[in-house]
């Protein structure tokens, strides 16, 4: 599997996860939703969106427990949202636990960030860039990498503070260490597999995957005593994960000449990106964060804690009250530590439908002309095109489109309710007929726009209809004769519970009475025909009996005289 993706059997065809995210890299195939990782810019928030909550999300929890079962020293590098993600007291509560899980030492995220601020503001003094763009979020990253990959030049070419970090812990204590990260970020777990920097986190977990640990070991933060970080670290880099604090922790506006931004939220890093390339914007400085309102809007923040910004206030409160370290941290320790990153054109190639492809897909789904183009964004694509092209490229069906099924739908349903041979009435809550089929007009000799709103017992006795309302059982296949119609109705009403409706469906069965009555005559007639002919055998072989008996008789007689005779002339007779 990969990092992150969708749980199958669980969609609903809802096209909510292709709606939320801005560079479609969701394929759907068989009415599933699948995220194709070359396309995809790990923000996770296709998986935050989807109502199913389909998300799956590869979890290393498994190795970590087996580090600390093999005796492995174990260290925790926090991000400083933690506090805006937990109900607690006193930030240091997040240590004890941590510990109690089994981390050997624990420290703040914050710590990294304090030399990606100093490193940040040592390009932007060389002044030798046209921009600059931060490089602390990964999906910020992977999204100019792969959509926008001519700024990539722009992109300073620093590590995040979760690679700084996980540097540092591994500088400080020992390269056989077992770094984990934990944050609320979902695309740190692919950022930590970047073969530019295997091995300097070995396992990420999101805030959301500890709360769910905690639970699994009955550890209620509120109940535990808090104490400090194994390392202090300062307001700079604990300001990361608020909206704006990356740029304000190394650059002023207009400083070395360049013109201070921030932006966050994919579709607005996307225009900010769109204006730069298209040199709208230069000597810009700018932090781009793909989560709205930076990392505290991250993906892997737990559930429980769905106040944004009850989170944000308490991570300003909780920076507000750090130490202030007035000077850049002193990194000239860190001087073996190679804290670069190269940024490469990952670029996305796309093969593009011809006109006439276009065309022959959009005919498929009922787009016969720009007016049938409605571009509603239903099926998470904005336009008719844009589908149609998805559609050519294998990562959307034809199906998706909800006003062309729905259409087809709606025109299977009328001609189903027009052409049916049976009565199918809908009467509502009051006994008032809502719809009137064409057979139910021929039936009842009255049109559907005279009988529509009116009560049903107009035509029919409405007792039974009262009866499945109040009882709300259903009633199948009642006969019933109807002499002021002359019909006889096989008759079932329904009762609809949600829509608190009755469908009648009536079949009319007079031609099948006729034929049992037709047929009952004609068994009649038979029975009485072969009775008669029976009586005649009857009389005929008690005739031939009677014959019989009587030329028996006179047989007998004649052949007795016969044997007389013979013996007379025998002169046996004495």
């Amino acid at each position: 599997m990969g990092i992150l993706n969708f749980s199958k059997a669980n969609c609903k065809n809802c096209y909510k996860c292709l709606r939320a995210c801005p560079v479609k890299a969701i394929k759907i195939k068989n009415e599933q939703a699948e995220i194709v990782e070359d396309l995809c810019i790990g923000c996770g928030q296709c998986l935050i969106i989807c109502p199913q909550n389909a998300r799956q999300i590869k979890s290393d929890l498994k190795d970590i427990k087996n580090a600390m079962k093999d005796r492995k020293r174990v260290l925790a590098s926090v991000a400083p949202s933690y506090v805006g993600a937990f109900d607690m007291y006193d930030a240091g509560q997040i240590v004890t636990a941590l510990k109690a899980l089994g981390f050997d030492h624990v420290e703040e995220t914050a710590i990294g960030a304090e030399v990606v601020a100093s490193l940040y503001k040592e390009y932007v003094k060389e002044g030798e860039y046209k921009n600059l763009i931060t490089s602390c979020c990964p999906s910020a990253n992977y999204l100019v990498e792969k959509y926008f990959p001519n700024l990539s030049q722009y992109l300073i070419p620093v590590v995040s503070p979760m690679l700084a970090h996980g540097k540092i812990l591994k500088h400080l204590y020992g390269m056989d260490s077992y770094v984990v990260f934990i944050g609320p970020c979902t695309a740190k777990k692919i950022e930590s597999l970047n073969f530019q920097h295997k091995g300097t986190i070995d396992a990420v977990l999101t805030f959301e995957e500890l709360t769910k640990w905690l639970e699994e070991e009955n550890i209620i933060l509120n109940d535990l005593k808090p104490q400090p970080f194994d390392q202090k670290s300062f307001k700079r880099g604990s300001s990361f994960p608020l909206e704006g604090g990356v740029i304000s922790s190394f650059i002023n506006d207009g400083e070395e000449g360049y013109e201070v931004l921030k932006v966050d939220g994919i579709e607005q890093c996307i225009k900010i990106f769109q204006s730069m390339e298209n040199s709208t914007l230069e000597r810009v400085c700018v932090e781009v964060n793909t989560c709205r309102g930076g990392c505290i809007g991250g993906p892997g923040m737990p559930k429980s804690e769905k106040d944004f910004y009850k989170g944000q206030k308490k991570v300003k409160e909780y920076t507000k009250n750090k130490e202030d370290f007035l000077r850049d941290r002193d990194i000239k320790s860190y001087d073996k530590i190679n804290f670069s990153k190269k940024f490469i054109d990952r670029k996305i190639k796309k093969q593009k439908a011809s006109e006439e492809e276009i065309q022959y897909i959009l005919k498929k789904i009922g787009k016969y002309e720009p007016a049938d183009e409605l571009n509603c964004g239903g099926c998470g694509y904005n336009t008719c095109r844009e589908k149609a092209q998805a559609v050519f490229e294998g990562m959307a069906e034809l199906n998706m489109c909800l006003p062309f099924m729905r259409s087809k739908a709606e025109r299977l349903t009328n001609v189903i309710f027009e052409n049916s041979p049976n009565i199918i009435m809908l009467i509502d809550e009051e006994m008032r007929i809502k719809e009137f089929n064409p057979t139910a007009e021929k039936i009842f000799k009255i049109k559907a726009d005279e009988i529509k709103d009116k009560p049903v017992s107009v035509i029919l006795d409405e007792s039974l209809f009262l009866r499945v309302k109040n009882s709300k059982k259903n009633l199948i296949g009642q006969k019933a004769f109807h002499p002021e119609y002359d019909v006889v109705l096989l008759q079932s009403i329904l009762y609809l519970e949600k829509q608190n409706l009755l469908l009648a469906i009536m079949t009319n069965a007079t031609n099948e009475e006729k034929h049992k009555k037709e047929l009952k005559r004609v068994k009649e007639n038979t029975i009485e025909a072969a009775q008669k002919v029976i009586e005649k055998q009857m009389r005929v072989a008690q005739e031939i009996a009677s014959l019989l008996g009587e030329t028996t008789a006179e047989t007998k007689v004649i052949l007795t005289k016969l044997k007389q005779i013979a013996l007379e002339e025998n002169g046996d007779i004495e």
